[in-house]
């Protein structure tokens, strides 16, 4: 399918048939009662639909599920970090190998989401806990997905992840 970023299947943040924009249980309807900023551009459902949508893509990664991972990424995603860029289906290779899996992932901050017409930029700090090659690895890192909205759906294009500066105290 090239570019387009679409999978076989519902993907996972599509709508109800009748094109209403109904959340799923559990999400927050506006991404402000969990302490997130009101967004300052872009609609508030664009806003809220990424915050949830970055929530089940981390819960995919920790259930490492490289289907699920995959149904969140466009054909040409890649990861940069500080070891360079990484593309979608070695990335993915890694997961369903067994090689990388995630235990933990948990934001702690609010996303940082801003809406630019069909592109969208979502910044959030992220620790985790990751295992490849069979050690252990602990990351508090800064984190910046670039989505981009195609027939409807958001795909993210690009990751890139920032290690996090210690506390100052430390």
């Amino acid at each position: 399918m090239g570019d387009s970023g679409d999978r076989a299947g519902p993907p996972p943040d599509s709508r109800d048939d009748d094109g209403s924009n109904e959340r799923a249980p559990g999400t927050v309807p506006d991404g402000r009662a969990d302490g997130t900023e009101s967004p300052p551009d872009g609609r508030a459902d664009d806003h809220a639909h990424l915050a949830s949508l970055v929530d089940a893509w981390a819960a995919a990664i920790v259930a490492n599920d490289a289907d699920r991972i995959a149904a969140y990424m466009a054909d040409e995603w890649v990861i940069v970090s500080e070891s360079g860029i990484t593309d979608r289906d070695t990335f993915l290779a890694f997961v369903a190998s067994g090689d990388l899996t995630h235990s933990a992932m948990r934001a702690v901050t609010p996303p940082r989401i801003r809406v630019h017409g069909d592109t969208a930029l979502v910044t959030v700090r992220i620790t985790n806990t990751a295992y490849y090659g069979g050690r252990r690895f602990d990351a508090d890192e800064w984190t910046t997905d670039v989505f981009v909205r195609r027939d409807g759906h958001w795909r993210c294009v690009l990751s890139h992840i920032t290690p996090a500066a210690p506390p100052q105290d430390s």
